[in-house]
């Protein structure tokens, strides 16, 4: 048999969490507890990587989803891999259209930016940092998971784009390198 003060902190681990659904056996007493979902459906606002997508449809308080939405620019998706001279895409990805030799790294999905692993820790770069393919330049956090975002490219890293803590969405551009 469950306590009520057992049953209590089970639902307000719940609510800290994005866990939507929970069942729990012990002694032979089942307990189910279940997530009312959000008042308000949640328009998707692209098509993203999975833990992306999986961040939109978890139960959140309607203030959150509405700040959310004043924050957030209409998501053009933008590719990671340089353009031959694509000036007048309109969609900024790859090479700049300030300067062909400068390549945008973009927000491979939904989430919070950090620049450095740890609040108390160095930032992965700086401007003037030089970085490879496979360098480490930020976090992005979905879902509580931090997802490390590498360069793709070699060159040196030139501005900075999204602030540390900001809310990014898939395609935004995070960083301009100036490729070697």
């Amino acid at each position: 048999m469950f306590r009520v003060t057992e049953i209590r902190e089970l639902i307000r681990l719940m609510d800290e969490t994005s866990v939507v659904e929970l069942e729990v056996e012990s002694e032979g007493a089942r307990l189910s507890i279940r997530k009312a979902q959000a008042a308000a459906p949640i328009p998707a606002v692209a098509p993203a990587a999975p833990a992306a997508s999986a961040v939109l449809p978890q139960a959140a308080p309607v203030e959150k989803t509405t700040a959310i939405q004043e924050q957030t620019a209409p998501a053009t998706p933008e590719p990671r891999t340089p353009e031959s001279k694509s000036e007048g895409t309109g969609n900024g990805g790859g090479k700049s259209e300030v300067d062909a030799s400068l390549y945008t790294i973009t927000s491979p999905m939904v989430g919070t930016f950090y620049r450095a692993p740890a609040p108390d820790a160095d930032p992965y770069v700086q401007v003037g940092s030089r970085v490879d393919e496979k360098t480490i330049v930020c976090i992005v956090e979905a879902m509580k998971l931090m997802n490390e975002i590498e360069a793709d490219c070699r060159g040196e890293i030139v501005e900075i784009l999204a602030e540390n803590g900001q809310l990014v969405e898939f395609g935004q551009p995070l960083f301009r390198v100036r490729l070697d």
